[in-house]
């Protein structure tokens, strides 16, 4: 399932590509644009550029490299968009003359692969999670884990911890919350997109991590959701900030997205780890688009906007269906303010109106 998920996203992206270059089925103001970076919301950008090419004929081509493929991408003006889920910092948007906003919501989850083990049944807490990526748990029957399992059959098996070994957002994600729970993992570690990991195996893309986990007993892995759920991985519970043990839901992420801080967030990188309450799913996140703000192909610029804009007027079923959250209405028109106010033309004039 994981090679028909990745392939069935290549061939969508292969299909799109084709279809565009029917110069007969393409009506003159068509245009062709082009992205590259994240896996994690790739799913979702490639359902709605098959969408979009539909109703506009204009065709996305969308590469999903990982983000810091994307960021670097962008920096050279390879493409006309890059996507991440690691926030850019401030001081390499401005060098690099970039406006950051974001898309939509979603979720980080652990995914395991044990005998006997079904789905949201085993428990995890934040310092056993650290712990495992850390080394310093190795066996699925460490005490550690036994004693939030009570019941469940533990295997005296070895922990594969699976890690993605390109430079990505999910990563960047998953290491701001684990040094958000662990001093030591804060310390030693640190977040960002490529860390230096102290245990396991690269794999790459999401759904490289998916499907190492899928095919070796004993691994642990974390992936966006919409794998996990497009695949029917086992995912596990997870202890919140509030001590509450939860299985991975929608309901969850929107608990954890709703307590983003958006007023006060800079180039909209609101804050969505660890978040406080009861019903909260601790790793959400936002995912981002980064977009020159002096183009040098404004026309493409111009599709670029476009494209979002209907994403966020017309994707957001789309985006719910694949077990993403869309951003809220103050946010998306927040959004558009800035692509009227920051995106110029080479005559200073905005090319969002």
């Amino acid at each position: 399932m994981i090679t028909k998920f990745a392939g069935s996203c290549r061939a969508l992206a292969m299909s799109l590509a084709v279809f565009g270059s029917a110069a007969t089925a393409v009506p003159a103001m068509a245009v062709d644009f082009t992205g590259a970076g994240a896996t994690f919301p790739a799913p979702v950008y490639l359902a709605w550029a098959a969408d979009y090419k539909a109703k506009t004929s204009s065709s996305l081509n969308y590469q999903a490299i990982g983000s810091g493929g994307g960021q670097t991408q962008i920096f050279n003006r390879t493409v006309d968009f890059g996507a991440s889920d690691a926030p850019v910092p401030q001081d390499k948007l401005e060098s690099n003359k970039l406006l950051q906003f974001p898309t939509v919501i979603g979720s980080v989850v652990p995914i395991v692969n044990l005998d006997g083990i079904k789905a949201d049944e085993l428990k995890l807490s934040p310092t056993v999670l650290a712990n495992i990526y850390l080394g310093k748990i190795t066996k699925w029957n460490d005490k550690a884990i036994a004693d939030l399992n009570a019941g469940v059959k533990l295997p005296d098996l070895a922990i594969l911890p699976v890690y993605r070994a390109d430079g990505s957002g999910t990563t960047y994600v998953f290491t701001t919350y684990l040094s958000d729970v662990s001093a030591d993992w804060k310390s030693t570690v640190g977040a960002n997109t490529s860390v230096k990991w102290p245990a396991g195996d690269g794999a790459k893309g999401n759904d490289g991590v998916a499907g190492t986990v899928k095919n070796t007993k004993g691994a642990i892995g974390y992936v966006e959701y919409v794998y996990a759920a497009a695949n029917s991985l086992t995912t596990t519970q997870l202890q919140n900030k509030a001590g509450k043990f939860l299985a991975p839901t929608v309901d969850g992420f929107k608990a954890a997205a709703s307590a983003a801080d958006w007023d006060h967030s800079k180039n909209f990188a609101a804050s969505m780890i660890n978040t406080p309450g009861a019903t909260a799913w601790p790793i959400v996140s936002a995912t981002f688009i980064e977009l020159p703000t002096n183009p040098k192909d404004a026309t493409a610029s111009a599709e670029v906007m476009k494209f979002f804009d209907w994403a966020y007027t017309a994707g957001d079923d789309t985006a719910v269906k694949l077990h993403y959250i869309p951003l809220p209405k103050d946010v998306k028109d927040r959004v558009r303010a800035a692509w009227k106010a920051e995106i110029k033309d080479a005559s200073g004039a905005p090319i969002y109106k």
